[in-house]
């Protein structure tokens, strides 16, 4: 009998439990299923893939008998769960980067020496609820709509003039010293994963801002929204991964 399948399943299957004990920090021999189990709360995918990986790890045990010489195939999975735990090794051991998933587009931006009036006709000219903010060609900061209607209320309430203070405020007066709580920066290597799991912890989050290395001062590649979600679900599914 060829036993090609379950060297292919014993390779991913391998592989999985290796990254599986990196992500937990487990150096000492702990049951996979265990394991597995333990890495839900730290792994989104290994979450999303749990009840497979679990099965897995009992097929595993179905199919690998343990000898004096090693081990030695006592059975051969089907094609199908071979290419199913293939594609989970890949998802947890290389998944695809969120600049992968969303194609590069136009960013809106004004710049931070720019009267506050620039940016209101941003936001109604590309109808986007996020602005990222320039200096000198770095990247500033980042404000919303939310943001600028809250300061021209407190203005407006305060009696003051608010076309005056649209006309001869700064952008700039609108950033702090750090990114808003509402942001979350990233590097271009982060993946559809890492991005979910970012809006998953931090409720609230409008949006994750990639740059190269994850930095203020960097060109913004990617700005991430919750609208951007069915965009990276299509990308997942056309890749037969579980979409969210």
């Amino acid at each position: 009998m060829e036993y090609g399948n379950a060297a292919r399943f014993l390779k991913s299957y391998n592989r999985i439990e290796s990254q599986l004990k990196y992500l937990y920090g487990e150096r000492a021999a702990v049951n996979f299923t265990d394991l597995v189990r333990r890495c839900t709360d730290r792994n989104l995918t290994v979450r999303r893939y749990e009840n497979e990986l679990v099965d897995y790890g009992k097929l595993r045990n179905a199919i690998v008998h343990r000898t004096a010489g090693g081990e030695l195939f006592i059975a051969n999975p089907c094609d199908d769960v071979v290419a199913n735990i293939e594609y989970i090794e890949k998802q947890i051991c290389n998944p695809p980067r969120v600049t992968a998933a969303i194609r590069p587009r136009k960013i809106a931006s004004v710049f931070a020496d720019k009267p506050l009036l620039t940016a209101v006709q941003a936001f109604a000219d590309q109808r986007q609820k996020n602005l990222l903010v320039y200096d000198r060609g770095k990247l500033a900061g980042v404000f919303n709509s939310y943001m600028l209607c809250a300061a021209i209320a407190e203005r407006a309430a305060a009696g003051e003039d608010v076309t005056q203070f649209l006309v001869t405020t700064p952008c700039s007066a609108l950033l702090g010293e750090t990114l808003p709580d509402e942001y979350l920066l990233l590097p271009e290597t982060a993946t559809v994963f890492d991005v979910f799991e970012a809006f998953e912890r931090k409720k609230g989050l409008f949006g994750v801002i990639v740059t190269a290395n994850g930095a203020v001062g960097e060109k913004a590649l990617l700005l991430v929204t919750p609208s951007d979600f069915p965009a990276i679900n299509r990308y997942l599914e056309s890749s037969n991964t579980k979409s969210f």
